[in-house]
């Protein structure tokens, strides 16, 4: 679900480049630091997100209620994916997609500076302008990879797999830095020490991730002769031997068309689930895990980096799986259904685990089993599903069906947030003498009806199996 506009090949004798980072071009290195700091900026801000919102307002919080934070938190990451669409037609028709780039993050950095200040206006107008310069560097930095080789060149998807790990290697650092300066009790010690209000680390953890932006702008800026022949803006002509005439759908890519919609709806459903880790089993993890390690309690974000850890860990096997079963591997449709078993096995795990919290914090290897699960059902729907789109969309209709499965996504977060409001903590009712309220049964249904769910929808998904092969023809 990273990449969005099909990068155009370039000329021969560019990409014979051979003079970057393991025999790649010389751009790679730039794009891969420079999406590894956007990366950082955007997974520090989110791993610390609602954890701010739902914080007491004494505590430097906002002080929102669980649901209204659940659901801004699924608004904001919906607007992300949601404006890749016209962020790649802006790149295609204005600005090209190196300008697209620089300002995106320029108006990336801005929004996190914005939130270093402790004013709720400055908070929602941080989460716009983020959304608005994502929009505009993710998906063009993407096609400047694919730019950077002809697309016969054997680098190719090696070049991509290292730039895909450079998004991982952010994701993994990015709520450790954000995470200590926001949450810990330490970093809070060292401001109170100096003069400042500890209360506002919140907005420390916030800046950390407008320097990670800066520095990715750094980068880019400083080695930008490396990607002089890339990223421009070009115009398609009708004698373009990669112009598509504008004719009628057949039969055939009218049902690829259908089966990339069915596709679309059980994405849906993955994410909704995939994307609680930021919503209410960050709050899960703040309340209710223990987190101490020899008397000293690392921040609940920390864990927000275990997935990015894992898929770097996975994705190198799995590429290798799907490389040694050749045509023995399975279909798409059946990936995708290991895809949502594998998540819902995941959240089944979730549910002796928020029936235990009824008597006590329980151990964080319960949400390590939880994120390794997920991630093992992200190798299965996630990078088949982009390449799945690309082999059933009709020529004409590439963009627009990439755009649908960005969607997927969009929704997929928008519903995460409204199911996390369902989330409850356990309350200390201090006119009673510290009698706790126990919630613990709720969070069973809640986690229960997603791992349900999941495992319903897969079970609907195998059934539909052999007519989703009949609409997608001879694409496996």
């Amino acid at each position: 679900m990273k990449e969005m506009t099909t990068p155009e090949p370039v000329p021969g004798a560019i990409a014979e480049d051979r003079s970057g980072l393991f025999g790649h071009p010389r751009g790679l290195s730039t794009l891969f630091f420079t999406e590894l700091w956007e990366r950082f900026s955007y997974y520090g801000m989110r791993a610390i997100l609602v954890l701010y919102m739902t914080a007491p307002v004494d505590k430097g919080g906002l002080g929102f209620g669980i649901p209204e934070a659940t659901s801004l938190y699924g608004t904001y990451t919906m607007f992300v994916y949601l404006t890749n669409l016209p962020g790649g037609l802006i790149a295609d028709k204005i600005l090209g997609a190196r300008l697209a780039v620089l300002f995106g993050g320029i108006i990336i950095a801005c929004g996190h500076f914005s939130m270093v200040f402790p004013s709720l206006p400055f908070f929602y107008l941080g989460l716009t302008l983020i959304a608005i310069g994502t929009g505009l560097l993710k998906p063009n930095i993407s096609s400047m990879v694919g730019s950077l080789y002809s697309e016969d060149d054997p680098r190719r998807e090696s070049g991509f797999s290292i730039f895909y790990f450079g998004i991982n290697l952010g994701a993994v650092l990015a709520p450790l830095v954000c995470g200590f300066l926001a949450e810990s009790q330490m970093f809070k010690n060292f401001l109170a020490a100096r003069g400042f209000d500890p209360a506002t680390s919140w907005h420390w953890g916030f800046g950390a991730a407008g320097v990670g932006m800066t520095l990715g702008l750094v980068v880019f800026l400083l080695q930008r002769q490396r990607l002089a022949h890339v990223g421009n803006l070009t115009r398609k002509r009708k004698d373009s031997p990669d112009f598509v005439p504008d004719k009628p759908l057949t039969p055939a890519e009218w049902k690829r068309v259908g089966a990339i919609f069915v596709f679309f709806l059980f994405t849906i459903l993955f994410w909704a689930a995939y994307e609680q880790k930021g919503a209410s089993l960050n709050i899960f993890t703040r309340d209710l895990v223990r987190r101490d390690v020899g008397g000293w309690v690392y921040p609940a974000s920390w864990m927000q980096s275990l997935t990015a850890f894992f898929v770097l860990l996975l994705a190198p096997l799995f590429a290798l799986l799907w490389v040694r079963m050749g045509k023995r591997q399975p279909s798409s449709p059946a990936k995708f259904t290991f895809g949502l078993i594998f998540i819902s096995l995941g959240y089944f795990l979730m549910v002796p685990a928020a029936w235990l919290t009824g008597q006590g914090k329980i151990s964080p290897l319960w949400l390590v089993g939880l994120y390794f699960l997920e991630v093992i059902g992200e190798m299965f729907l996630s990078p088949v599903g982009l390449s799945t789109v690309t082999k059933l969309a009709p020529a004409k209709l590439l963009g627009i069906m990439m755009g649908v499965w960005f969607l997927a996504a969009a929704l997929g977060n928008k519903l995460a947030g409204f199911l996390g409001g369902f989330f409850k903590t356990d309350q200390v009712n201090w006119l009673q003498g510290l009698l706790k309220t126990d919630n613990s049964s709720t969070r069973v249904m809640l986690y229960g009806g997603i791992a349900v769910s999941l495992l319903i929808s897969a079970g609907i998904l195998a059934l539909l199996t052999p007519k989703i092969k009949k609409l997608m023809g001879k694409v496996h």
